[in-house]
């Protein structure tokens, strides 16, 4: 969940000579950040560095990481020929530095710890191929998703075969575990969800298939699609802090795994506080095997190191684990 990123002094040195894309574009610095949370928090897997947009640079869309803005699409769409323009994805020949990164990062991971790929869920790179940056009311995507369902069909499919064609080249260059973020998908009502997305989704996850290689499914927000999202594919299914981890396995059924859920914000609370509530969630979990525990979402920036230190000691001393 964003290990590396902001809130490491290492990271913010390497941000004030390097952009987010020259790291990405880099395998040597994308390794560098990889290892960064693993060598200081001893933790017991790597994400390797990288954003869910970077297909995107190769296939037609001009991007940009605005500060104060975050990502922003220069070319954005907005009718069916913008999305018949999007180009087919070679990841092999286009996202190298990654799958590099990748290969180095596994070579020197300390034994026992996963190296975990990912990519956007064909949902969420959708909408910021049409809204052209983040957005809250995704009004733009879901005005195009009614108006315009072919030509969104369309959209996501050519999404779903890029996404699925990376995954597959990232778990070829060693990832362990491939994690598939549909971030904003919580913005959609389940039977929207269901009309309109999920057979993309599941179609990245089938594709997977293959590689024999465990799956994890998340979304923000997702409380009211965690059948929908169990049905479209993951071994595992990622919770955020809005539901309880013990009510939302339940309801994933315990055939599943389930990653989660500690909100990122009680980083910013007192010791005993973080404590308290990481043993809340892991009670939840009630030992039962298949629990990855993290946060409900990305770390702030403003989380203190400290407390990261604080979480990853309440989790291991939890369990009966001194490393």
């Amino acid at each position: 969940m964003r290990q590396a990123g902001r809130f490491l002094p290492e990271y913010r040195r390497l941000r004030e000579r390097h952009s987010l894309l020259e790291i990405c574009g880099n395998a040597e610095l994308a390794k560098t950040v990889t290892l960064q949370p693993v060598k200081r928090f001893g933790v017991d897997g790597a994400i390797i560095f990288a954003d869910i947009l970077l297909p995107l640079l190769h296939m037609g869309v001009g991007l940009d990481f605005v500060p104060g803005r975050g990502p922003v699409i220069q070319n954005p769409i907005r009718s069916a020929e913008d999305v018949e323009a999007l180009r087919p994805l070679d990841p092999e020949e286009s996202l190298s530095a990654t799958l590099d990164a990748l290969r180095a990062v596994k070579e020197d991971l300390p034994p026992g710890v996963g190296l975990i790929g990912f990519a956007g869920g064909p949902f969420t790179v959708a909408s910021y191929l049409i809204e052209g940056e983040s957005s809250r009311s995704f009004l733009l995507t879901k005005q195009f998703m009614f108006q315009e369902p072919v030509a969104f069909g369309r959209l996501l499919d050519r999404l779903a075969r890029a996404t699925a064609d990376y995954m597959i080249a990232q778990a070829r260059a060693g990832a362990d575990v491939l994690q598939l973020f549909d971030t904003w998908a919580g913005c959609l009502s389940p039977a929207q969800y269901v009309s309109s997305v999920q057979r993309y989704t599941r179609a990245v996850f089938e594709s997977l298939e293959g590689e024999h290689v465990p799956t994890i499914h998340f979304g923000v927000g997702a409380g009211a699609l965690l059948e929908p999202m169990r049905d479209a594919g993951g071994d595992v299914i990622g919770l955020d802090w809005r539901t309880p981890l013990d009510e939302g396995w339940q309801r994933i059924g315990f055939d599943k795994g389930v990653q989660g859920n500690l909100d990122p914000a009680v980083l910013l609370a007192p010791e005993e506080t973080v404590r308290r509530e990481v043993s809340r969630v892991l009670e939840q979990a009630g030992g039962r095997p298949g629990h990855v525990f993290n946060l409900g979402h990305g770390v702030f920036p403003q989380a203190p190191i400290e407390a990261v230190h604080t979480v990853v000691d309440a989790v291991r001393g939890h369990s009966g684990r001194t490393e």
